[in-house]
């Protein structure tokens, strides 16, 4: 079996060897890399997983750095297998767990960061994520706010009650969000404050030679705010992390990120407005010359071994 595995993993890798020619760029978005395997987790890598990730991009593909990239692909000089590592949010384990790897493999990425959740904060899927986890009952009763009842007698159910939950209030308006999110959290006890960077950690990283870009403040859904309360989260997330890193932002990562429902033209605008040189969306596709670099799509790899994860890549080219 394994020696088949080679095989087809050695012809996904020769088709791939084509990817470039017309241009195209692969750009990956992770958000976690765990310690080891997580059941209220399942897509995110651990580190065994992203070790073995990175070391497939190093050898078979060409990572770059996001503003060579895309200088490089609006010049038509883009090598082929093309690929960029950008994250999301800000999330602790990108500092501690995946800059040590990019390091052993001498590859960079770009961090997007949500400022508002550094130094202790929690993003509100966190929070409802570990308030599941933590819950001791085999029922989660949620009928006091509207959201029902949930069976989170195994790991499998608490799982499947955090992604029902975190789906029914995630296009809510912010306010009656954090209002359930505080409901439900608390309902367990012991719930983690260190899921986020520092601003210590967040500056080695950047020190590291790692891009960092802007998220927003708080991670809303932009579409979803008047007009002058998307622009604050913006600008002052902008203006915080510059101030912090003492650097420009050159880049920013829409919230949640798919077009025309998590933000609007007029949000994009906004993105320009702030001086910000391209943006990326949560489109899955890859960028060719003719990619808006304002709405810059990515994919993430969720896939669980060697074999499917260049077939992923291998796919994704040919047919976007």
């Amino acid at each position: 079996m394994q020696s088949i595995l080679l095989t087809a993993l050695k012809y996904l890798t020769t088709l791939a060897s084509g990817v470039g020619k017309q241009k195209k760029l692969f750009i990956l978005i992770y958000h976690r890399v765990l310690d080891a395997p997580d059941f209220m987790r399942p897509g995110e890598v651990d580190k065994h997983a992203f070790t073995w990730q990175v070391a497939l991009l190093a050898r078979y593909f060409n990572v770059l750095p996001l503003n060579e990239a895309l200088a490089r692909l609006q010049r038509g000089t883009l090598p082929a297998r093309a690929v960029c590592i950008t994250f999301d949010d800000g999330y602790a384990d990108n500092y501690t767990n995946a800059l040590p790897i990019l390091k052993q493999f001498n590859l960079s990425a770009t961090f997007f960061i949500a400022s508002g959740f550094l130094n202790g904060g929690r993003m509100w899927n966190d929070t409802l994520i570990e308030a599941v986890r933590n819950f001791k009952l085999p029922e989660m009763d949620l009928t006091a706010i509207g959201l029902g009842r949930f069976d989170v007698s195994s790991h499998s159910k608490k799982y499947q009650a955090a992604a029902q939950i975190i789906q029914q209030i995630k296009y809510l308006p912010s306010a009656q969000r954090s209002k359930y999110s505080a409901y439900i959290a608390g309902q367990s006890d012991n719930l983690p404050d260190k899921l986020m960077m520092t601003t210590e950690q967040l500056q080695a990283l950047h020190q590291s030679g790692m891009e960092i870009g802007g998220h927003t403040v708080t991670h809303p859904i932009l579409a979803m705010l008047d007009n002058e309360a998307a622009w604050q989260e913006i600008i002052k997330n902008k203006v915080e992390l510059e101030c912090l890193l003492n650097t420009s932002l050159r880049y920013f990562a829409y919230p949640n990120g798919k077009p025309g429902q998590d933000y609007q033209p007029q949000q994009l605008k906004m993105v320009k407005d702030a001086g910000y040189e391209a943006a990326l969306s949560t489109q899955s596709s890859v960028a060719h010359d003719a990619t808006d670099h304002w709405q810059l799509p990515r994919f993430t790899p969720w896939d669980p071994s060697p074999l499917k994860f260049m077939l992923r890549m291998t796919f994704k080219y040919y047919t976007t």
